[in-house]
């Protein structure tokens, strides 16, 4: 098991690629099924405003901001732990081991993201 100094190191750079990479490819398929880049983004911020977030297509600072810094810090905490948990793994640099450690990350992330958290956050 990585440090915690290690692990915060190397998460906010994990962390900042998978947002900005995420943020990138929620734009493009917000884009395209409902015809707005900033709607997932702004959908985001519904644990603060509610559904009105969920309907809003435009950049804003209501929804846009908040929801973009609860994305990017949801991926940073998501970051650390798994460099924590799992960094001496990746240190191996072996595909199947990389992949497997990333893929069981994101089911463990998804489901305590869907299945754990209240409805609202």
């Amino acid at each position: 098991m990585e440090s915690w100094n290690t692990a915060f190191r190397r998460g906010l750079v994990g962390g900042a690629t998978s947002s900005l990479l995420s943020t990138a490819a929620l734009a493009l398929l917000g884009r395209r099924e409902v015809g707005s880049p900033y709607a997932p983004t702004n959908a985001v911020s519904h644990w603060i405003w509610g559904d009105e977030a969920l309907r809003d297509g435009a950049p804003t600072l209501r929804h846009t901001v908040p929801g973009y810094l609860i994305h990017h810090g949801s991926a940073m905490f998501w970051s650390v732990l798994f460099e924590r948990l799992c960094g001496r793994l990746l240190d191996r640099k072996e595909t199947a081991t990389t992949l497997g450690v990333g893929t069981a990350a994101a089911a463990v992330a998804c489901f305590v993201d869907y299945q754990l958290t209240p409805k609202r956050l």
